[in-house]
């Protein structure tokens, strides 16, 4: 594998040599300021508008909700301030507004597509939270958008920012540790059952529910909850894989130098351990077949054992990326040796500069010097739709079936038997909550579009029926 630059590791992959001038269409405000806009302020919208306004030279001169108690909750703030705020339930409104520069979006990920390519179709440059796209077509629609209208667009993966971590991949690009022969990614995060309801739900009254559906079916709301828990339905969310793995697996595909979706996936899982509104699995294996060095991906929701607050590690993390390489492999700031010493420490930012870096980028016209280029978000999402895709063509399956599957790969059955251990030791009952195996699926990755067995289904849910007016637009 090819040692690369700093300039290499610092900016990803695809994004290097998109270095474009590209003239910026609008006036700053007053003593150049960037004037940002908020869309989806409840909870980590609500932290964009701090972490914004906060650099130097950035205001915050709008916010956007289709709920309106988070608006009047956060313009509160901006009056507690002394800071003047607009504020907007239709984020249609807001983009007619020419004093803003850029959008910053932390709604549903149902909405990010539109909010993007809207934004770049009206002049704006976007910051849009991870995953970037609700599916696989809608990320390459805001690619194309990005660069049709010459727009700056940061993906939220922040690690992408974190300075140590690009170091990490430097050295371990560099043969240090010898040719990487696997790769995992892993989240293990506590998730408990949102309940299940036998009828539909009141919709709040804060809420417009026709914004706020937006793209998605706009169906009686049949869960307790309509926020938050909107990531465990497949309308509008993509489960705990794209809720926090797409970190990890922009991670493994950065260390692994990957410009391109996988070739071939599969996926095992399910939602396991109780019966609730969820639809996404809380427990899965997801292979992609990258070649000379795969990626394979855990999720897991249920805690270390039954009755245990604690959650299980691999290799030491319990959400993270473990590079295993022919002499050693990395985790967690450090490089060790196949014995488990440490060899090299790399000291870990977590991405802090990750919107100081998108306004640098805003202001130079430069998408070389974003650290998270929209491509880049894309392609790491697309990879969690990919997963997610096998898994909702799969069946109910038993351990034989799955063994015949994974065949003589023995990361996969290592992962395979250890999936079994943890599902026995917290008491799940497969045949209340079954095991879900999903096809090989094989993917043009030029195209991206699958083809060959199961193709006709996958690409069906590799996109999605749209509710006018809110369309993905076929043609950018």
């Amino acid at each position: 594998m090819e040692p690369i630059t700093r300039r290499d590791f610092v900016k990803g992959s695809a994004a290097v040599g998109l270095s474009l001038a590209m003239p910026f269409s609008r006036t700053h405000g007053a003593n150049n300021d960037i004037r940002a806009a908020v869309v989806g302020i409840r909870g980590q919208g609500a932290n964009h508008i701090n972490l914004f306004r906060n650099i130097p030279g950035v205001r915050v001169v709008a916010i956007c909700d289709a709920d309106k108690q988070f608006l009047d909750r956060e313009e509160q703030k901006f009056k507690e301030r002394n800071e003047k705020v607009e504020t907007y339930i239709d984020y249609r409104k807001l983009l007619e507004d020419k004093d803003i520069d850029v959008v910053i979006t932390a709604t549903p990920n149902h909405w990010h597509a539109l909010v993007t390519i809207w934004a770049c179709q009206a002049g704006k440059d976007v910051y849009v939270e991870k995953p970037v796209s609700h599916n696989i077509r809608e990320g390459r629609q805001m690619v194309k958008a990005a660069r049709k209208y010459n727009r700056i667009v940061q993906s939220g993966t922040q690690r992408r920012s974190d300075t140590g971590l690009a170091e990490a991949i430097d050295y371990i690009r560099r043969g240090n540790l010898g040719k990487i022969v696997v790769v995992y990614g892993i989240v293990y995060v506590r998730r408990g059952s949102i309940g299940k309801v036998d009828g539909p739900q009141p919709i709040p009254q804060s809420v417009d529910y026709d914004l706020w559906c937006g793209p998605a079916p706009k169906a009686p709301l049949m869960r307790k909850s309509l926020h938050y828990d909107w990531h465990w339905v497949w309308p509008t969310g993509n489960g705990d894989f794209g809720n926090n793995g797409i970190h990890f697996i922009d991670i493994c595909r950065w260390f692994i130098g990957e410009s391109k979706v996988a070739p071939r996936v599969v996926s095992i899982g399910g939602r396991l351990g109780y019966i609730d509104d969820g639809q996404t699995p809380n427990t899965q294996i997801v292979f992609y077949d990258y070649k000379p060095a795969p990626i394979i991906f855990e999720v897991r929701g249920l805690p270390r054992a039954k009755g245990n607050s604690a959650m299980d590690e691999f290799r030491g993390t319990r959400a993270g990326s473990v590079i295993q390489c022919e002499h050693g492999y990395f985790v967690g700031g450090w490089a060790y040796d196949n014995d488990g010493k440490k060899i090299k420490q790399f000291k870990r930012t977590a991405g802090s500069g990750h919107h100081a870096n998108f306004i640098k980028a805003v202001r130079s016209r430069k998408v070389s010097d974003l650290n998270a280029d929209v491509l880049e978000g894309h392609l790491s999402s697309a990879l969690c739709h990919m997963g997610n895709v096998s898994y909702r063509l799969g069946h109910e399956t038993s351990r034989d079936q799955v063994m015949e599957v994974v065949g003589d790969n023995k990361e996969m059955v290592d992962s395979f038997e250890r999936f079994q251990e943890h599902l026995l030791v917290n008491g799940v009952d497969v045949k209340a909550t079954p095991r879900i195996l999903g096809p090989w699926l094989t993917m043009d990755p030029e195209k991206e579009r699958f083809v060959g067995d199961f193709s006709r289904e996958a690409n069906v849910l590799a996109s999605r029926n749209y509710r006018e007016p809110f369309i993905v637009p076929e043609t950018i």
